[in-house]
């Protein structure tokens, strides 16, 4: 299993004009050079992803994808505006990003160019392609780096208008429950009580953090050489938001199948034997590195986390089944959706406390 990310040509969908990128770069970004060649990264990014190898070396480029986007998704200005800031103000891990292009006739979107970095990147947080002594490290450094994370002071580094400081988890319920609504294709009676569910039991503590959004290990990049995390990948869903929905979200694999193609869970693993943390070491460091002394309410976090989940692939299934209905792998998707909002809604209410 390679830990490199996979280059193929430019995708036909996602094709622009290079020559006017390299016209443009030359002025914004001098010490690139006059040769610019482009590979599109594989992967499930929506923001199309590509490697550009000048004469100073390798960039990343990230763009809005082609076409009619929902007018708040796809923002690559706010990755941008989130890892700018971060990399200027603090020690958290994010790539060094170097222009943003707020104007669509240069390559048809926005996009913004970023360093490249060299490391590896597992998506599964088994972490079998890892050493086995290099596992529980690399956990630490990704449960470190979250607490990290949250720890900035949004104000400080001038992200205060990053989003609303408040009702987090509310304005989410609020927004997923529209979303699911409206690609809802079939009856899915967890996920109606888990809504219901939700509004009703909403965190009783408010706090204000960056939050990722995305945080699990197929988002984080770990040093070529160590068990280290380097960087901080993916900041398209990053708003202020709720730090234990972050947290809960890197758990949720503890509550997952792992023989479920598509889920990366980890239940019915061994994790003493793949020498990996339990939920409860994995909460206590971050309670320790945050310097918190317990949760309250950890159950309504994962509800939350899993509810989100299944919104989002509810929609996805339901833009395959309009674009494309025979879509083999749509209808596994509809699967996980109904299999998460099943497992939020047993965790609501059983009620889970570490």
């Amino acid at each position: 299993m390679s830990m490199e990310p996979e280059l193929v040509d430019v995708l036909p969908a996602h094709k622009f004009d290079e020559a006017g990128l390299l016209v443009w770069l030359q002025k914004e970004l001098p010490e690139i050079g006059n040769r610019l060649a482009v590979k599109q990264f594989q992967g499930g990014q929506s923001n199309p992803t590509f490697l550009l190898d000048t004469d100073n070396g390798r960039y990343v480029l990230r763009k809005k994808p082609p076409g009619k986007t929902l007018p708040s998704a796809h923002m690559v200005e706010r990755e941008y505006k989130v890892m700018r800031a971060l990399s200027e103000h603090t020690d958290v891990p994010v790539p060094k990003v170097r222009v943003l292009c707020e104007d669509s006739d240069i390559i048809g979107t926005p996009f913004y160019v970023m360093d490249f970095m060299e490391g590896r990147i597992v998506s599964h947080s088994a972490l079998r392609a890892l050493d086995r002594q290099e596992r529980m490290p690399a956990h630490l450094s990704a449960i470190d780096t979250l607490a990290k994370l949250h720890s900035v002071d949004v104000n400080a580094v001038g992200l205060g208008d990053f989003g609303r400081p408040e009702g987090y988890v509310a304005r989410q319920v609020s927004r997923w429950t529209k979303q699911y609504l409206a690609s809802k294709t079939d009856d899915m009676p967890a996920m109606d009580k888990l809504m219901a569910w939700l509004s009703e039991n909403l965190p009783a503590n408010d706090e204000c953090a960056i939050a990722h959004g995305d945080y699990r290990f197929g988002n984080l990049m770990l040093a070529p050489d160590k068990p280290e995390v380097i960087a901080i990948l993916d900041w398209e869903l990053s708003t202020l938001g709720h730090p234990l929905a972050d947290l809960a979200y890197y758990c949720l694999p503890y509550y997952l199948p792992s023989d479920m193609e598509g889920m990366r869970g980890l239940q019915g693993e061994d994790l003493e034997a793949l020498g990996i943390p339990s939920e409860q070491e994995t909460i206590a460091r971050y309670c320790d590195q945050s310097g918190r002394d317990g949760i309250d309410d950890w159950h309504v976090y994962l509800a939350f986390s899993l509810f989100r989940l299944a919104a989002i692939l509810q929609g996805v299934y339901k833009r395959a089944l309009d674009g494309n209905a025979a879509n083999a792998n749509a209808l596994d998707v509809g699967k996980r959706a109904s299999l998460l909002a099943q497992v939020g809604w047993k965790i609501a209410s059983e009620g889970a406390q570490p």
